[in-house]
């Protein structure tokens, strides 16, 4: 089974949270995500078997709504109880789509979760999702063999299959474990696995309250590694064979275990392979854009993280390496896939622009700017949760937007020269927030070692300071920073202005400086600043 069908999701939730104002003609229908409808934002234009819940929807726009959700390829709307009026089935059935409709009281959040659980236990597309199907099959292979609803779990109770054969017995430990993809904390199942773990084969355990069934379960084992358990509600029925079956069904998952484990390994291999090439301008766009589940046109950015530069080398290696999976994590929660990569210490992350489709010419619109400030802090939040986790300090740059994947080096080298010019006590920056800074770095790395650009008054200046202990060099950088005006260049060096005054003419005096002269100001001020490092105390 390749995805949650709505039968099967009517199956696992149902009623009374959800009401089926219109069942789809094929019930087999495959559900692939839920989307929360946003009436500020652009509508998806293909978004193909996903269910929009309709936010802030009034029942006289859900007609509208039913039509581009069609057009788009949903498979259905979920409306609050109030909305649900027979105009509106009468608009979801119109256009072929399913309805359900959640109590008025339900927070939509919530509604997201469970739905978004109920799918999201199911395989998908990539990684290994082939083997993982195999999964919800041999479930339900078990659970005939055995007699009893089953379910598959990693080795951190996280739930990867379950069975769905008609007729079994269930109790709500079940249907919770399934809508959460994890099995409930708590001291009483903590022992149980304990126990579970520690036995050699099977193991009957009693039900942990009034309310549930007692389970047989067994532990995925894989040459000395545990790699899962699988558990079957045990209603008093189960097969007189049920313990060897059992054994015989956990052996079959440990196989197709470590054939999911090598399969998304690849994937993520072969996926940072690909980013690494891009970033390296080496990789086609159109290839990588497909791989990446992204239109090739796709306007993206690149954000970089570096661990701060005081952590020695054996511990920085591992700490990236953390912080590559933390940064990954955080990233697939909100795009779905990990484009991240680790390069010579520094973790990067592709990220998508909203409002696909946008032409470059409108990248300031209201689109790219609220993806711009989406980023930002999404990236203040990886940095504020790597550095509490890791108690190393984190630091990112964002580069520029680009309109498509064939530019994305472009991004990177922004948000690589960003990290460069964060100064003391900035943690994140956009590249256009420090665009002047960048600019300067770069004039700086242009001049080098050319004799007609690096000569001139600047280094006369620091000579004579160095000779004498004067300060002529660091008065004229805060003079010209204050656009020439003494009484805020006096300010930026805590002097009275008639000594800002006094040195500036004892500079002229000495080394013939011609401050008169707007372009001999303009060259001095460059020079000072960017051969020189000089900055005014304030920056």
């Amino acid at each position: 089974m390749d995805a949650c069908t709505f039968e099967e999701l009517l199956d696992t939730l149902g009623e009374p949270m959800f009401r089926v104002l219109a069942a789809p003609t094929d019930l087999t229908a495959p559900v692939s995500e839920v989307l929360l409808y946003d009436a500020g934002a652009p509508f998806p234009r293909s978004a193909p078997g996903a269910l929009l819940l309709a936010v802030g929807t009034r029942a006289a726009e859900v007609g509208p709504l039913a039509r581009d959700a069609a057009a788009a390829g949903m498979a259905g709307l979920v409306v609050r109880d109030g909305d649900a009026r027979p105009d509106t089935t009468a608009a979801a059935k119109a256009h072929g789509l399913a309805l359900l409709a959640v109590d008025g009281d339900a927070a939509w959040h919530h509604v997201h979760l469970l739905l978004a659980s109920a799918i999201g236990s199911r395989p998908g597309p990539a990684g290994g999702g082939a083997a993982f199907g195999d999964l919800f099959a041999l479930a339900n292979a078990v659970a005939a063999a055995v007699g009893g609803a089953t379910v598959v779990e990693d080795a951190r109770q996280r739930i990867l299959a379950y069975s769905t054969v008609p007729g079994q017995s269930v109790d709500e430990a079940r249907r919770q474990g399934i809508l959460g993809r994890q099995v409930p904390s708590s001291p009483e199942n903590t022992e149980q696995y304990r126990v579970l773990f520690a036995a050699p084969g099977s193991v009957r355990l009693a039900a942990l309250d009034g309310d549930e069934l007692p389970r047989l379960a067994v532990a995925i084992r894989a040459g000395g590694e545990t790699l899962g358990s699988v558990w079957v509600v045990d209603d008093g029925q189960l097969g007189p064979d049920a313990e060897e079956a059992l054994a015989q069904g956990a052996s079959t998952a440990a196989l197709l275990l470590l054939r999911a484990r090598a399969s998304e390994e690849l994937s993520r291999h072969l996926t940072s392979d690909l980013l690494r090439r891009l970033l390296d301008g080496t990789a086609d766009p159109a290839g990588a854009a497909h791989r990446l589940g992204l239109a090739a046109d796709a306007p993206v950015r690149v954000a970089a993280f570096a661990l701060d530069g005081a952590v020695s080398a054996p511990d920085g290696e591992q700490t990236a390496l953390r912080l590559l999976d933390l940064v990954r994590l955080q990233c697939e929660a909100r795009y779905g896939r990990h484009a991240c990569v680790l390069v010579d210490g520094r973790v990067y992350a592709l990220l998508p622009v909203a409002g696909v489709g946008v032409p470059p010419a409108r990248a300031k619109s209201r689109a790219w700017g609220s993806g711009g400030e989406r980023h930002k802090r999404l990236v203040e939040d990886i940095v504020r949760r790597a550095g509490q986790a890791l108690r190393v300090p984190v630091r990112a740059g964002l580069g520029d937007v680009v309109a498509d994947l064939a530019a994305v080096r472009g991004s990177r080298d922004d948000a690589d020269v960003v990290l460069r010019v964060l100064g003391p006590g900035e943690d994140v920056a956009a590249v256009t927030e420090v665009r002047a800074r960048v600019t300067l770095l770069r004039l700086r790395e242009l001049i080098g070692d050319q004799r007609e650009l690096t000569a001139g008054a600047w280094r006369e200046v620091l000579a004579y300071d160095a000779e004498h202990g004067t300060d002529y060099a660091r008065t004229l950088v805060c003079w010209l920073d204050a656009g020439c005006d003494m009484a805020r260049a006096a300010k930026l060096l805590d002097v009275h202005p008639n000594t800002c005054r006094y040195r500036l003419r004892q500079a002229q005096q000495h080394l013939g400086l011609d401050l008169d002269d707007p372009d001999e100001r303009l060259v001095l001020w460059l020079q000072l600043r960017t051969l020189g490092g000089l900055r005014g105390p304030d920056r």
